[in-house]
């Protein structure tokens, strides 16, 4: 099985753009962007410095949104892209009512509501007591999310990456259809690649395994769950070591 929880400084956390749309499934839910912050605002008080990658789906999954052939696939990217950017600003805009500053930076250039990414200013920034929030995923299309929320994480040098999802972490099978799945609290990425478990994409899953950064998938609606986690607590499940 996986090592063991500890204490986490620096944390990247991917949020999905379903996430802020709440039970609208699309757009952004006000009651949902203010419960987020004042999750993300516990972590920071606590100590902990935090980058945040965010999805686009609840405006436009690129994927999908040219499966019919009526958009280029590397144009839906793009549209999805300007998804995450927006959902960034309004999740600074949330957060900052908190009291916590926080700085968009984007992966493509928008100088006008966002920084653009440089890797040493993100990291002036946390070690200034500051939220980044990284839009635009990595700037190109084809990759999704979470690939840009590893990448971003191994160039800010987080010490851990937290999946935030609607499951309250890696199970055997889909518990949503299946009663009688199984939850792991720790697990290898070994064990995960042979048990063919769902944890993340398969290319941002391996650079997880070969950068040796620490993944946890957690339940982001359970209250507290996510400064449990980052303090090392029970929470969710923990994807660490060969």
């Amino acid at each position: 099985m996986g090592s063991g929880r500890r204490h986490f400084k620096r944390v990247l956390i991917k949020l999905s753009g379903e996430a802020l749309a709440g039970g609208q499934g699309f757009g952004l839910d006000p009651a949902t962007l203010d419960y987020i912050a004042q999750e993300i605002r516990d972590v920071h008080q606590a100590g902990h410095e935090i980058g945040i990658v965010v999805g686009g789906g609840n405006f436009v999954r690129g994927q999908s949104f040219s499966a019919s052939g009526a958009i280029d696939r590397a144009v839906a990217d793009q549209l999805g892209m300007l998804g995450t950017l927006m959902n960034g600003l309004a999740l600074q805009s949330a957060i900052e009512r908190t009291g916590i500053p926080v700085r968009v930076q984007s992966a493509i250039t928008v100088q006008q509501v966002a920084e653009p990414f440089i890797r040493r200013r993100a990291i002036r920034h946390l070690e200034k007591g500051r939220v980044v929030v990284l839009a635009a995923g990595t700037g190109n299309p084809y990759f999704t999310t979470d690939t840009a929320a590893v990448l971003r994480a191994l160039e800010i040098e987080a010490h851990l990456l937290v999946k935030a999802t609607k499951v309250d972490g890696v199970y055997d099978k889909d518990p949503r259809r299946h009663t009688d799945a199984v939850r792991y609290d720790t697990v290898t990425f070994t064990e995960a690649i042979d048990r063919r478990l769902g944890v993340m994409d398969q290319t941002a899953f391996t650079m997880c395994r070969e950068n040796g950064l620490p993944l946890v998938v957690l339940d982001f609606h359970a209250a507290g769950s996510l400064l449990s986690a980052v303090r090392g607590g029970a929470t969710g499940t923990l994807v660490d070591g060969e």
